[in-house]
């Protein structure tokens, strides 16, 4: 997808697919903020686009859900081209198939939380009692049971932002944008909303693509990570790819302050050909780094099982180490 802003958007396009930077393309008076992104998003993974500011993200998500049409390129949901909807099957889609958490909240002040919750439900039409009662299911869901009837300035900002969450949920749609839905938090309601986030996605299994320009964030919480620069894709890939083979210069020099013992796990480090004593130390493929330090003290080696309970390998000082350094090398 391109979105080119300006008169000559379709010159733009073309000087862009032929590999031009928009910086080289200021005579043209336009605006390039997407440039040639391309990704598949699977049904029940978190797909994280971070970037810094300028590099895309706000744009993307709006085309993704239609409040911006592409210059060039489609947005499709399960086949159908979004851009090519009428009016009414646009906001049709957006109230049954997606709906989206925004970073600043945006409830209804003079609406209780239970109300808000039920927002989207009250848009297509659902009847008064259901909509209630799906607001409420979803609002004990995210840990606001009690608070139904409060209105949103009772609220502390994160437990506004879990009615925002609250909401989109209650609408039951397949597919939930998040634009930034936790930045305005400070870090400890942060680090509770992320935790929340994928507490509940073990549990709801949605589609969620999820906007943010914090790399922890976006490592904690992606199963997959798209990193934007100048409107490109400069790597897409898991946590533990992008630590461990960065694409390009520039994802390295992004991912040097992240803390590698939190988001590489047993399985980055595992040797599988090599198997431990059987009285050796047990530990899941998914264990981070940090939580195996205790374990290698006392042990040379420690075994490691898959999330079926398959002994598939071992990890050791060593390996640990490998896996720690692997990617930091200049590319």
């Amino acid at each position: 997808m391109y979105k080119v802003f300006g008169r000559q958007s379709g010159a733009a396009v073309k000087r862009l697919s032929d590999g031009s930077h928009r910086d080289t393309i200021a005579d043209l008076d336009v605006t390039a903020a997407v440039i040639d992104v391309s990704f598949e998003v699977k049904p029940g993974e978190i797909f994280v686009v971070m970037g810094l500011s300028g590099s895309g993200k706000s744009t993307l998500i709006r085309m993704l859900n239609g409040l911006l049409e592409p210059t060039a390129g489609t947005v499709e949901v399960d086949g159908v081209d979004i851009s090519a909807l009428r009016k009414k099957d646009l906001l049709r889609l957006r109230g049954e198939k997606i709906s989206m958490v925004f970073q600043h909240f945006a409830l209804l002040p003079h609406r209780t939380v239970c109300e808000n919750a039920a927002y989207g439900l009250e848009l297509r039409g659902v009847p008064s009692a259901e909509r209630e009662r799906k607001a409420r299911q979803t609002l004990e869901l995210v840990g606001l049971g009690g608070w139904e009837d409060k209105l949103p300035h009772q609220l502390s900002g994160g437990m506004q932002q879990r009615v925002g969450l609250a909401r989109a949920l209650a609408a039951d749609t397949d597919i939930i944008l998040m634009d930034e839905a936790f930045s305005a938090l400070d870090p400890l309601i942060r680090r509770d909303m992320q935790t929340q986030l994928l507490e509940l996605q073990e549990t709801l299994g949605k589609t969620i693509v999820f906007i943010t320009h914090d790399l922890n964030e976006a490592m904690r919480i992606g199963d997959r990570i798209c990193v934007l620069r100048d409107g490109r894709v400069a790597q897409i890939g898991t946590a533990q790819e992008i630590l461990s083979a960065p694409a390009n210069d520039y994802v390295e020099r992004f991912i040097e302050d992240v803390d590698r013992t939190r988001v590489l796990t047993a399985a980055s480090a595992l040797e599988p050909d090599v198997m431990a004593d059987p009285a050796a130390p047990l530990v899941g493929e998914d264990t981070p780094i940090a939580d195996l330090y205790p374990s290698l003290v006392e042990a040379d080696r420690i075994r490691v099982v898959a999330d079926d309970g398959r002994e598939i390998g071992s990890v050791c000082r060593d390996s640990v180490l490998a896996a720690l350094t692997a990617g930091k090398e200049n590319v």
